[in-house]
């Protein structure tokens, strides 16, 4: 038989990168389902927005690419129930115009600083409780630029994987998104995203956009679904079954 959590009635959920799009959208349906919640954010100001807006017990302003601040937020915190790790979003560089210190960053935060926040998880969150990552879908088809996702989402479902077997009965999974409707998306594609919305809308299979609330449905049920563990979930809306 299947076993659940009793839901995240008074469990306390922890949201890295909490103020905007899929973390925020997250940290509202915790905290619609009981959850207390603690978020954080590089920009202060939207941080505290987004606190009002969930009604966020915890924040801190933690730049998820500096170590020695992460490990002493984790330090600081009590016992965890769920923590959700929704970073700065995706880097886009053809290899010949590849900065490789920007490079280098970008690797150090998303893979690294993955492997850094799972070790800080473990002993911290309660057996049978879930780290949860957000990856995305940049390696399932080759392309001019995707390099550097590529290679971040290969790293994560393969670090997710091995994470749940070494940090057992901590469950690790990830959330690969395709496009999601939510300002990262807005700034990364500007004026194109009225017309990347409307060619999605004409050629998903749901006949829709995915939006922040489809991924954060999806998250939750991860934290609550405690048979799951170890496996990196898509969500795109059917757009990987479309041809080039």
């Amino acid at each position: 038989m299947m076993q659940r959590d009793d839901g995240l009635k008074g469990q306390l959920v922890v949201v890295l990168g909490g103020s905007s799009g899929i973390g925020l959208e997250t940290a509202r349906l915790a905290g619609a389902a009981g959850a207390r919640l603690v978020l954080t954010a590089r920009n202060r100001e939207r941080l505290e927005e987004a606190a009002g807006d969930v009604g966020a017990d915890t924040v801190a302003t933690v730049d998820l690419g500096d170590p020695p601040a992460v490990d002493a937020f984790f330090a600081g915190l009590p016992r965890i129930d769920h923590v959700l790790v929704s970073g700065s979003g995706p880097f886009y560089a053809p290899i010949m115009d590849l900065d490789f210190e920007q490079a280098r960053r970008f690797v150090d935060e998303h893979v690294v600083g993955a492997l850094r926040i799972a070790r800080l998880c473990s002993g911290r969150v309660r057996g049978g409780g879930s780290l949860t990552f957000i990856s995305g879908t940049g390696a399932r088809r080759p392309g001019v630029g995707l390099s550097m996702a590529a290679i971040a989402t290969v790293a994560l479902s393969a670090l997710t994987a091995n994470a749940a077997l070494e940090l057992a009965p901590l469950r690790v999974n990830a959330v690969a998104a395709g496009f999601v409707d939510t300002p990262l998306s807005a700034r990364l594609l500007g004026e194109g995203l009225d017309e990347r919305r409307a060619e999605l809308r004409a050629t998903l299979p749901i006949g829709r956009v995915v939006g922040p609330q489809d991924v954060a449905g999806l998250i939750v049920h991860l934290m609550t679904n405690s048979a799951l563990t170890g496996a990196t979930y898509d969500v795109d809306g059917g757009q990987q079954l479309l041809r080039n």
